[in-house]
């Protein structure tokens, strides 16, 4: 029974929420109604599994909070149900201290949180505030931006509903309206432009320009003409003066992707711009003053680059005002079905396609798998299946080549060969999978890893790869 019954006014919330509480006892039951009676709330109960079950398929809930030992069907097998059907519920486990293990694991699975017996009614109106606010920045929209824009930059996007994205999207809604240095760190494919994208599109900066040059796509020895122009003439084959990309940002926002990439020369050049606001083109003794916001992204360790002398400490420092880390979609299974979901009504939806489910198998497939690629593998993977099913539900068979082992006995060391190999390998099988798919067509497999076709090019002669004949 929760401890601290007073029933005091609950205050207001960002949103309404539908609420499903599902335990065996009543006097639980009861407890809820008296501390849910909110206009912003609308609650409803159940005693097991089952019956909530029956509830969600007419009352579409924003949270369920579920005991975990119940009759018929208890709150374990509820959460993975749930997940199954409902990807968009936020999920708390009530449990007793016996249980605190399985609570724990299940956060790992889907579950938002858990409450341990006894609780306090502080306890669930934190978390129910904290969830409506979650789902209040989901739902975010801004009236003053294109409806195209707001359709594509909204927190929904970033596709997470766990705690871990929560913190996230708080660091965006904090940072968004300030002018301040950005540095996103993460693996290759997390997500680091959308998450720069919604730190663009929720400041003031939101009706002008948001550039993104990647610094490890391009020349080493262009870097320089391209983030600040040249005049005519500057060098070989500058035969007209260009703006750069600070000039054609200004007012607006730069995203300036893999920045460990940077030579040492352009961060004395990029040090100087951001404390000063000033720059020269290529060629050129004229100062020109811009006002545009920066914001970086990494997938290197920038603190192991200063160290090695190959990144400015004093750059570092600037840079990293506000670190905001991406987790790799490794360390966040649960958010995979929802991600599964998500790219399947999207790409159904793009090539006119009719598949409405993916079956078990082919889930656990995608769900132990290791993602070297994170969530733009995940894409890429997604739609390559919408593509070639022929049916209405996706299937193991119409998985690529990468998640079929080639003999039975291989399947039960499925996991722990992907496990076990470096970032290095999983991106070389990662890129050999793709060229095959493709038929080694450069121009579409640079298009599915989202890579620049030269730096395609350097890959495929760095990992030694090569067309299998027929």
């Amino acid at each position: 029974m929760p401890t601290g019954t007073q029933i005091t006014k609950w205050p207001s919330l960002p949103v309404k929420l539908k609420l499903l509480l599902v335990d065996d006892e009543k006097s639980l039951h009861t407890l809820f109604s008296r501390i849910m009676d909110n206009s912003a709330i609308e609650l409803k109960t159940a005693v097991d599994g089952l019956e909530a079950l029956d509830i969600l398929a007419s009352f579409p809930a924003d949270v369920v909070i579920t005991d975990i030992n119940m009759p018929r069907m208890d709150g374990m097998a509820l959460l993975k149900e749930i997940q199954k059907r409902y990807t968009d519920i936020f999920t708390i486990l009530i449990t007793g201290y016996s249980s605190i293990p399985d609570a724990v694991a299940s956060i790992k699975t889907g579950a938002y949180d858990y409450l341990s017996k006894p609780f306090d009614i502080k306890e669930i109106r934190n978390l129910i505030e904290e969830i409506a606010h979650h789902k209040s920045l989901l739902e975010e929209d801004y009236l003053d931006i294109s409806k195209d824009q707001r359709k594509t930059h909204r927190f929904e996007n970033i596709i997470g509903r766990g705690r871990g994205m929560f913190e996230i999207f708080k660091k965006i809604e904090a940072v968004a309206p300030t002018d301040a240095t950005v540095l996103i760190t993460g693996e290759t494919g997390s997500g680091k432009e959308l998450v720069a994208q919604a730190i663009h599109y929720r400041s003031s900066r939101r009706k002008n320009p948001f550039l993104n040059l990647n610094c490890g796509a391009i020349n080493e020895t262009l870097v320089g003409s391209e983030l600040f122009g040249h005049e005519k003439g500057a060098f070989t084959g500058a035969a007209t003066m260009k703006k750069g990309y600070f000039e054609m940002a200004d007012k607006g926002t730069l995203f300036l992707d893999e920045i460990g990439d940077m030579s040492l020369p352009i961060q004395v050049s990029l040090l100087r711009l951001l404390e000063e606001g000033t720059f020269q083109r290529v060629g050129s003794t004229q100062t020109i003053k811009v006002d545009v916001r920066i914001i970086c992204a990494t997938n290197k360790s920038l603190s192991e680059l200063v160290q090695e002398n190959r990144f400015r400490e004093d750059f570092f420092y600037r840079v990293n005002v506000v670190p905001i880390h991406i987790p790799p979609l490794r360390e966040r299974a649960s958010n995979i079905p929802i991600l599964v979901n998500h790219f399947l009504k999207k790409y159904s939806a793009k090539l006119n396609k009719n598949i409405s489910a993916i079956s078990k198998p082919a889930m656990e497939r995608l769900k132990t798998y290791q993602w070297p690629g994170n969530v733009r593998e995940l894409t890429n993977v997604i739609e390559f299946m919408v593509i070639f099913c022929k049916g209405r539900t996706i299937n193991v068979k119409d998985l690529p080549a990468l998640f079929h082992p080639s003999s039975s006995s291989e399947t039960g060391n499925f996991n722990i060969q992907l496990a076990s190999r470096s970032l290095s390998q999983a991106e070389s099988t990662l890129i050999q999978t793709v060229l095959t798919e493709t038929g080694w067509n450069l121009k579409q497999s640079a298009r599915l890893l989202d890579i620049a076709r030269g730096t395609l090019y350097s890959k495929i002669k760095k990992y030694g790869l090569k067309k299998k004949e027929e």
